[in-house]
């Protein structure tokens, strides 16, 4: 059996509410959100920031279901501002004969982290 590491879920066009330097490290981002995408606290997730091409690793943290908040905390602080935009994604690890029946679910969020499209959402 091979494995791939393909997309599994991604968070587009996020925007970044606030950057907490003094905390432990992570990205906090509304529980309603990932909830969609199917990403679960503490999951690995890589990070792009379209304002400035920063790209980085860390752990998800759920924020307050309905808050649309979207934080960056301790160092990751550091990559962004609020208001910058940017992409949250998960990996998985398929099995090469499944990944023709993979498809990742995806969400757009717009300038207030609205989602307002949904790709593949469906269980």
């Amino acid at each position: 059996m091979r494995l791939r590491c393909i997309l599994n879920s991604k968070i587009h066009m996020a925007t970044v509410t606030d950057c907490e330097l003094h905390y432990e490290g992570s990205i906090t981002i509304d529980e309603e959100i990932i909830n969609k995408v199917g990403m679960l606290p503490y999951e690995q997730v890589h990070v792009s920031n379209l304002n400035n091409g920063e790209r980085f690793i860390t752990y998800l943290i759920p924020a307050k279901r309905g808050s649309k908040k979207v934080i960056l905390n301790g160092p990751t602080a550091r990559k962004a501002m609020p208001g910058d935009r940017i992409i949250v994604f998960s990996y998985a690890w398929v099995e090469e004969n499944k990944i023709i029946n993979h498809c990742p679910r995806v969400v757009f969020l717009d300038e207030k982290n609205e989602i307002f499209r949904e790709l593949n959402t469906s269980e």
